[in-house]
């Protein structure tokens, strides 16, 4: 027989071992798959897009303005709408939703690829796009616990984190190479198969379900929808904290805004500013990949929960030290850091879909999938304002300090509400 510690009775005040979801048997599921890929693809391509307007914008009218309006564009149509038009999602059904939105974004894309297409209509197309991000996103967010349940959930949203991570460090890489070779429209073009792409392989890959809600009889508005949906998120004392959480990355994000006068401010020479700028932009999204992984694959599911507020203010705790303007190597390790700590997004989407109805939850993600591009937005905007003024690492530490103590903040307030969550979550995983 084992030994015992003197004292204990073996197996007294032990809980049963959680299990945790493998990456293996996520990808074994074919809707899955399906899913993962067709994301993949989207991704891929509107980082592509992004650097391709960018080039054509700056080409034809020489304008830095005119440029940074059009990027501005990527975050000012989900913020107007992204709330309202995610409610179509749990009005229809979700695949539907996803194969519409890729089709019309096909077309859209496919358009901006014409040369010579008018500058105003060329805005109008890019915010119509975007626009039509907000339905897709909140219709796979929420068909995605219907095929992963449990720790299951965890780990294929880990993989879906380490992919938009991923596409972002690749299509920036990858854009300015292609673009040098193919030029803005091909590559607009090539934005454009991929988004249809995208709808085939849904259409292939993920099979019908019926809408959440069904009948025409008494069916309120989008608008009546909406509004429900804000009380259901801000009402409730655990969602809105969780909500909180996720909103937090306006503070780390903002970094990865001023890279660029960051990296001015590293070296004195003008030609390695976009070298050192491109580093400290893929050193947050690095640090996020592999925590994901980490956190996924050896946290168990309630120890998830647990760390979760410490984990948030890990996320901002390094930023502070650059307050003392340390070298460029010791600047990545610290954003690199930060970066690990975001993996405490995992435990808080999780949770949230613990404490959402089924029927909301596009409604649900679809709000909060908002107010990350506000928050990411306003941060750089306010960042960047800033750091004309005090400089580009005082700003970043800045942002870190106020980060740390809302991050403190939610993690006090997370403690008091999370008990339930724990234990539901403990029972899922012993099951």
């Amino acid at each position: 027989m084992a030994a015992t510690r003197p004292g204990r009775l073996p197996g007294r005040h032990r809980r049963p071992a959680e299990r945790q979801a493998t990456y293996g048997e996520i990808f074994a599921i074919g809707e899955f798959r399906a899913l993962w890929l067709a994301q993949g693809l989207s991704l891929l391509g509107d980082q592509l897009s992004r650097v391709a307007l960018s080039v054509l914008v700056f080409q034809r009218t020489d304008s830095p303005l005119a440029t940074a309006s059009v990027y501005a564009l990527t975050y000012l149509p989900p913020i107007i709408g992204g709330p309202l038009l995610a409610a179509l999602a749990d009005r229809h059904a979700r695949r539907r939703i996803m194969i519409i939105c890729d089709l019309l974004r096909a077309v859209m894309v496919a358009l901006m690829a014409i040369p010579g297409i008018p500058f105003p209509a060329l805005c109008t197309l890019v915010f119509c796009v975007v626009l039509l991000s907000a339905p897709f996103s909140a219709a796979r967010a929420a068909l995605l616990p219907e095929l992963l349940e449990g720790d299951r959930y965890v780990a294929g949203s880990a993989l879906q984190n380490m992919t938009n991570q991923g596409a972002q460090m690749l299509g920036f890489a990858l854009g300015g190479a292609l673009i040098m070779g193919m030029g803005p429209y091909r590559a607009l073009a090539l934005d454009a198969a991929t988004f249809m792409a995208s709808a085939l392989i849904l259409v292939a890959g993920v099979r019908r379900r019926s809408a959440p809600s069904r009948g025409d009889a008494g069916r309120p508005s989008m608008w009546t929808m909406t509004l429900a949906g804000a009380r259901l998120v801000f009402g409730d004392p655990r969602l809105r904290t969780l909500v909180l959480f996720a909103w937090l990355c306006g503070f780390y994000v903002l970094p990865e805004g001023i890279a660029t006068p960051y990296a001015a401010a590293l070296t004195d020479d003008p030609r390695r500013v976009s070298f050192v700028a491109g580093l400290l932009m893929g050193a947050m999204p690095t640090g996020t990949v592999i925590g994901a992984f980490l956190f996924s694959r050896y946290v168990s599911p309630s120890r998830r929960l647990l760390t979760m507020g410490w984990m948030a203010m890990l996320t901002c705790a390094p930023l502070v030290l650059c307050v003392l303007r340390p070298p460029l190597a010791v600047v990545l390790a610290l954003w690199f850091v930060s970066g690990v700590g975001g993996a405490y997004q995992l435990a808080a989407n999780a949770a949230f879909v613990q404490c959402v109805p089924a029927e909301r939850r596009a409604l649900a993600f679809g709000l909060v999938h908002s107010g990350l591009l506000a928050s990411q937005g306003v941060g750089i905007l306010v960042g960047g304002a800033a750091a004309d003024r005090l400089g580009p690492e005082t700003v970043v530490a800045l942002a870190g300090a106020a980060g740390l103590l809302v991050a403190a903040a939610l993690a006090v307030l997370w403690t008091r509400s999370r008990q339930e969550i724990i234990e539901r979550v403990r029972a899922e995983a012993g099951a």
